[in-house]
C-alpha cells in the first residue's frame, strides 16, 4: 500500500494518482461516500493529498492552470496546507497559482452559484473532496496538501449532463448523460466544451506526474 494518500473525485483521477504511486480514495461526487471510504482507511499512511480537476470561482484562471492550495476553506472553515510540501509542489511548478480552494458538497454548476461561493468562502477554485481530505488529515495528524487542475472557469456554466450523478466507482453514467441529451439536445455543443476543458485538465495532472515524480514531491517519504 502506498504511504501517501490521494483523495480525488473521478476515475479518470485515480488512474493518474496510482500511475503517481498514490493510493486514490474515490469520492464520486457524494460526500458521504467519501467520507465512509476514509474512515476504512487503515494505519500507515504518512501524508494526504486532494488531487484532480476543479471549478475555477476566482476571474482571470483559466482551463488547464494549476493550483497549488494555501488553504482549503469552507464557508465556516479553514485548514491550512503543510507548508514543506507545498513549497516543493510551488518549487517544481513554478507557473501554478498560489490561492485558496473552496470546498464544497454540492457542485457549483453555474455563474450565480460560483460568485456565491467566492464571495462567501474568498477560495480561488472550487472541488468537491479538498475539505473532507482536510478534515481527515487533521484528524489523524498528517500533513495535507491540495493540488488541482482547473477545468471549467469562472464564466462558465455546467450543461444538465454534465451533473449527472457519477457511479460509486468514479465513472459517468452514460445512460444517464444519453437520456439527458435525448431530453435537451441543445447542450450538446456545451457538454463537449465541458469534455474539453477537463481533458485540458488531465492533460495537467498528467504533467504534474511527471515533473513532481513519484509521491507527487512529498518531503515525508524518508
Amino acid at each position: 500500500m502506498s504511504a501517501i494518500l490521494a483523495v480525488v473525485g473521478l476515475a479518470q483521477e485515480a488512474r493518474i494518482a496510482r500511475r503517481a504511486g498514490l493510493m486514490p480514495v474515490i469520492g464520486s461526487g457524494d460526500a458521504a461516500l467519501l467520507v465512509a471510504r476514509l474512515q476504512e482507511v487503515g494505519e500507515g499512511i504518512k501524508a494526504v493529498v486532494s488531487f484532480g480537476i476543479a471549478g475555477a470561482l476566482a476571474p482571470l484562471l483559466k482551463t488547464g492552470e494549476l493550483v497549488v492550495a494555501e488553504s482549503v476553506v469552507t464557508e465556516n472553515e479553514r485548514f491550512a496546507c503543510d507548508e514543506a510540501w507545498s513549497a516543493v509542489l510551488r518549487a517544481k511548478l513554478p507557473r501554478a497559482r498560489r490561492a485558496s480552494i473552496a470546498g464544497s458538497d454540492f457542485i457549483a454548476p453555474h455563474l450565480h452559484a460560483k460568485k456565491a461561493l467566492f464571495a462567501a468562502t474568498g477560495g480561488h477554485a472550487v472541488d468537491m473532496e479538498s475539505h473532507i481530505a482536510a478534515r481527515f488529515a487533521k484528524a489523524r495528524g498528517l500533513p495535507f496538501v491540495a493540488l488541482r487542475a482547473i477545468a471549467d472557469g469562472p464564466e462558465r456554466a455546467l450543461p444538465p449532463a454534465a451533473l449527472e450523478p457519477l457511479k460509486p466507482n468514479g465513472k459517468p453514467r452514460l445512460v444517464a448523460i444519453i437520456k439527458s441529451l435525448a431530453n435537451d439536445p441543445l447542450q450538446l455543443g456545451e457538454l463537449i466544451q465541458a469534455g474539453g476543458e477537463a481533458e485540458s485538465a488531465f492533460r495537467a495532472l498528467l504533467r504534474c506526474r511527471h515533473v513532481l515524480g513519484p509521491g507527487l514531491g512529498c518531503p515525508y517519504l524518508g
